[in-house]
């Protein structure tokens, strides 16, 4: 009779344990603060006729595992020569909210798509012997697309450091990712993600 209750009691045990192993744990619903990161990037973007240096901050939220989103603000300076005719220069200084979103395929590899609402400050610079230009302002819309590289990122976390090249595909011709013929100029981001709470869950 002992050997029966004994085995009768491992036997319960065992399938407890085994519940127990396979519960796991409930998530909360809803808004969660480790879920927050801030950080930002520095822009730098290069071409034979244009140069553009900026820094983003950024405050962002972890959607799922896979998915980032946030808000930025953008803060750029471009130089562009021969931008109408030879020898001519444009100078700009680019400010402006935006918003943007990564999406994670694999733990160090993302899209990313940025909207930014640019407004810029135009200095225009004739050639030789031209006629001078009061400095202006205008607005412009861009969407950045592009792919780009994390590193130190895992399951949970959401502070990385990042790489990124990204084009402007919206062709406004007043964005300054565009040089004097239209074209967008690449541009490369780096930076770093801040987990915000992390560990206090």
């Amino acid at each position: 009779m002992k050997k029966i209750i004994v085995i009768l009691f491992i036997s319960l045990s065992f399938q407890a344990f085994s519940q127990s192993s396979d519960e796991k744990p409930i998530e909360k619903k809803g808004f969660k603060k480790e879920k927050l990161f801030t950080g930002g990037s520095a822009t730098a973007g290069f071409s034979n006729y244009s140069t553009i240096l900026g820094i983003t901050p950024q405050l962002g939220y972890s959607l799922t595992n896979w998915a980032d989103a946030g808000i930025t603000f953008n803060l750029n300076y471009t130089s562009q020569r021969d931008y109408q005719t030879f020898g001519d220069k444009l100078r700009q200084t680019v400010y402006g909210p935006g918003a943007f979103v990564r999406l994670f395929p694999v733990n160090f590899l993302f899209a990313t798509a940025q909207y930014e609402y640019n407004m810029i400050h135009v200095k225009y610079i004739p050639a030789d012997n031209g006629s001078s230009v009061p400095p202006y302002r205008v607005n412009a819309n861009s969407l950045l697309l592009g792919a780009g590289y994390a590193g130190g990122r895992y399951r949970g976390s959401n502070t990385y450091y990042f790489l990124s090249v990204s084009w402007d595909v919206l062709g406004d011709k007043n964005s300054p990712y565009l040089d004097g013929y239209g074209r967008s100029n690449p541009i490369i981001r780096a930076g770093y993600n801040i987990g915000l709470f992390q560990g206090r869950r």
